[in-house]
């Protein structure tokens, strides 16, 4: 007759019934105990392992969140500095378009008429409303406040007694230019300063590089105007400037 030992039975404190084995001899694996929740309530314990608690961590964005109406609900990490200089470009703009657009008015006269420099003068005007526009829409984007400053009053002659009108008011865009390209550094820098990494991304993908070739070809457009003087020499340029920009 063969005789069975009795079963190991291993209890929930590591001791054994009914075994020689010793308890400290045998590795007891870990358990995992999963409770249900009753009655719909939660369990608050934090979860080992879990880095990213979003309930916990929106608490604080929360917070920032306004009950003013008069405040932006989209406001965010958008500094007073950054929303000040915004409102300074858009004034340089605005003024640059006012200019050109003065510009427009000159070269159009029936006793001037040069319909090709008239026409890129007016074309340059519409472009530079258009960049206020859009950093007025951003400025809005990002919950800030537009607010439009004095646009100062252009000049309406541009003739020159050395240049001519044409030379003279082309250096005056290039000049314009310039600044204006100087302004948009400024906005950068701002928006470097406050860590706004969207705003400095806005500015060098919509302005910097349209700008650096604005201020190059309206270098070209200079040099040629010199090389030609006044004359016979500026009507062919208007003419070039007239059909699609053959000048260039």
């Amino acid at each position: 007759m063969l005789l069975r030992a009795p079963p190991t039975i291993f209890l929930r404190n590591g001791s054994t019934a009914g075994s020689l084995i010793s308890p400290s001899s045998v590795s007891v694996p870990p358990t995992i105990v999963c409770a249900a929740a009753k009655g719909g309530s939660s369990n608050s314990r934090p979860i080992t392992g879990v880095v990213f608690e979003p309930f916990e961590e929106v608490k604080k964005e929360l917070n920032l969140v306004p009950t003013v109406p008069q405040q932006s609900l989209a406001r965010q990490k958008f500094a007073d500095e950054s929303e000040s200089a915004i409102n300074e470009q858009i004034n340089v703009e605005y003024n640059v378009s006012y200019v050109y657009h003065a510009m427009y008015a000159y070269f159009d006269r029936d006793n001037v008429a040069l319909k090709g420099i008239a026409n890129f003068f007016k074309e340059s005007s519409e472009e530079e409303r258009g960049h206020a526009e859009k950093l007025m829409e951003y400025q809005n984007k990002r919950g800030g406040k537009v607010k439009l400053q004095s646009i100062l009053m252009p000049l309406s002659e541009f003739d020159h007694a050395e240049k001519g009108d044409a030379l003279y008011a082309m250096e005056l865009a290039l000049s314009l230019e310039k600044l204006t390209n100087e302004k948009l550094l400024h906005l950068h820098a701002v928006a470097n300063k406050n860590n706004d990494v969207q705003l400095a991304d806005f500015v060098e993908s919509e302005f910097l590089g349209e700008q650096v070739e604005a201020i190059k070809k309206i270098s070209e457009y200079v040099a040629q105007l010199r090389r030609v003087g006044k004359g016979h020499g500026v009507w062919h340029f208007d003419q070039a400037l007239l059909n699609d920009g053959a000048a260039v």
